[in-house]
């Protein structure tokens, strides 16, 4: 899969470095993955949830932060739509982030 943006991870990380190599992991597991569908990623993440729109929420460190991403499958590309802390994240509609 291509992911944009990586930087937007890389910041987060920076920030809240208990969150970096998770972020990372995840990152490198996204990128070699094909992903078709919501099955194929609840499949590999089964705590990850499926929303409207073809947004995923990746829980991060237990859950402390979250990770809001977008897939478009037919061109295997996901993009980057939040990363914050779960307070931060029940102040946002994950539907339209």
């Amino acid at each position: 899969m291509v992911i944009l943006s990586r930087g937007t991870l890389r910041d987060f990380g920076r920030i809240h470095p208990d969150a970096k190599a998770q972020l990372d992991a995840w990152f490198h597991e996204a990128a070699a993955a094909n992903w078709s569908s919501p099955a194929d990623i609840k499949r590999h993440y089964g705590n990850a949830s499926i929303l409207h729109n073809d947004r995923i929420v990746f829980n991060i460190c237990g859950n402390k932060y979250r990770l809001i991403v977008r897939v478009h499958y037919a061109t295997r590309t996901v993009f980057i739509r939040f990363i914050g802390t779960h307070a931060q994240y029940d102040k946002i509609d994950a539907h339209t982030a």
